[in-house]
């Protein structure tokens, strides 16, 4: 058989790992002296409660090669062949974790690491890819070449409502921390090869700004692969939600709209009030 594995910076809710047979494995947040795993053991309002009252961002680090061994070793006792996803590369070392441990247990002739290019739902975009090509039958390599040809067309942007934790995290220079914060800009950041690069600025109240967001996007997503549309946000409220889902829902033509929650991990980078619109180019 073949199993799908990924790091926890793919965002996919309990419902979609589970349709999907997708197994985790936490990366780690640290608070300090505090270790603890994302999605596991830390909540969200837990990380910005400390970093808010330590002004800086927790630590992120990838999960150590003996907890990758791990999960990989029932795999190998079943005789599966194992397709990791992992975060970009140039964004952690998550990739490279996963290959050490498929060799440290001889197994790496059955175990691919796939570099996503990408996080969050972008990773969890590709996931849900792979998991339908398996369920058509196609062959462990099939699975690879057809992901790592799409990988480029998955495109993940979000909104941030502050560059705090940017900044902190040394995501942003100081200087354009301090503009954003004078300004109040709200700036758009995308993924292009396998990096964060900030994009458009808006200014506003965050639901107009998250609805131009969306808006300047119409023309890419009427030409987005029409299956899904995922919506992941970082404790957004219900109502601004709300409005980018209805605008989504107002184009009618994706087939489905997904919520999902960003993890501790994103979480911790991009701050509370956060929120991306992800799909793939259908062209």
């Amino acid at each position: 058989m073949i199993r799908i594995v990924s790091d926890s910076t793919c965002d996919l809710s309990e419902e979609l790992l589970t349709k999907y047979n997708v197994e985790i494995i936490p990366l780690f947040v640290r608070m300090g002296d505090d270790e603890r795993r994302d999605g596991v053991d830390v909540t969200i309002d837990e990380l910005y409660k400390w970093s808010d009252e330590n002004n800086t961002t927790p630590q992120t680090a990838a999960p150590s090669i003996e907890d990758v061994a791990d999960v990989l070793k029932k795999y190998k006792e079943a005789g599966d062949d194992v397709i990791v996803f992992t975060v970009s590369a140039s964004m952690s070392s998550s990739n490279q974790v996963v290959k050490l441990a498929a060799d440290s247990i001889d197994y790496e002739d059955h175990v691919y690491a796939i570099d996503s290019m990408n996080l969050s739902t972008g990773i969890g975009l590709q996931i849900i890819e792979a998991a339908q090509e398996i369920e058509k039958g196609r062959s462990f390599e099939e699975v690879i070449s057809y992901i790592e040809d799409l990988r480029e067309k998955v495109r993940a942007s979000f909104v941030v409502d502050t560059l705090t934790y940017l900044h902190r995290g040394g995501r942003c220079s100081a200087t354009a921390a301090l503009v954003g914060s004078m300004l109040k800009i709200k700036p758009k950041i995308v993924v292009e090869d396998g990096k964060m690069d900030a994009s458009k600025k808006y200014r506003g109240p965050l639901k107009r700004v998250l609805l131009q967001y969306v808006d300047d996007m119409k023309d890419e997503l009427l030409k987005a692969k029409p299956e899904r549309v995922f919506i992941t946000h970082s404790t957004c409220k219900p109502e601004i939600v709300d409005v980018v889902r209805e605008y989504l829902e107002n184009l009618d033509y994706f087939e489905e709209i997904i919520e999902t929650k960003a993890g501790s991990v994103i979480s911790s980078h991009c701050g509370p009030g956060c929120l991306g619109v992800l799909f793939i180019d259908g062209e």
